[in-house]
């Protein structure tokens, strides 16, 4: 029952609230867009086959709780059903907040960051949820399309923009 029971379990109040928020912005937009027991299939689905699989890359005495994964599943699931939904939360669209999390996830795991957090299975949850998405998704490659326009126009405004208008403020 360890793969279930993680799921409610969490490190701290801040693991715990972090993964709260996350989980209210994208799973009220993906309960929107699909039935309840839809969502609640894929959480738990998502979360369940993240931690069993995440066993193929940690010893197994290996501890890990928290609903992170389970949640990087339905980031994946709205990125893909409704990546321009606007998060007053993150002041972003939503399949943007899920692209830049993802990509931070593979560059830790790329870099092989170890401070107590399982990179490793918020990737192999994320990617659980690509499936469903195409599945639940009219036009899932021109929302993957649009992701990817949005990430690549926030690096822009983030390497060449803002410091320019920094640099001119500054000056």
């Amino acid at each position: 029952w360890t793969p279930v029971t993680a799921l409610f379990l969490h490190a701290n109040l801040i693991h715990l609230i972090g993964n709260m928020l996350v989980l209210f912005v994208f799973g009220n937009t993906l309960e929107n867009e699909i039935e309840t027991s839809k969502t609640l299939s894929i959480f738990f689905l998502g979360g369940i086959l993240s931690f069993l699989l995440s066993t193929l890359f940690y010893p197994l005495n290996t501890g890990m709780v928290g609903a992170s994964a389970a949640i990087f599943t339905l980031t994946a699931v709205v990125m893909l059903v409704r990546p321009l939904k606007f998060s007053f939360i993150f002041l972003m669209p939503q399949g943007l907040v899920a692209i830049l999390y993802f990509t931070y996830n593979v560059i830790a795991v790329q870099l092989g960051v170890e401070d107590n957090v399982a990179y490793i299975s918020h990737v192999i949850g994320f990617m659980i949820g690509i499936p469903p998405g195409i599945v639940w998704s009219e036009n899932w490659a021109k929302n993957l399309l649009i992701t990817i326009g949005l990430l690549f126009f926030y690096l822009f405004l983030m390497i060449f923009l803002i410091p320019a208008i920094l640099n001119i403020v500054i000056s």
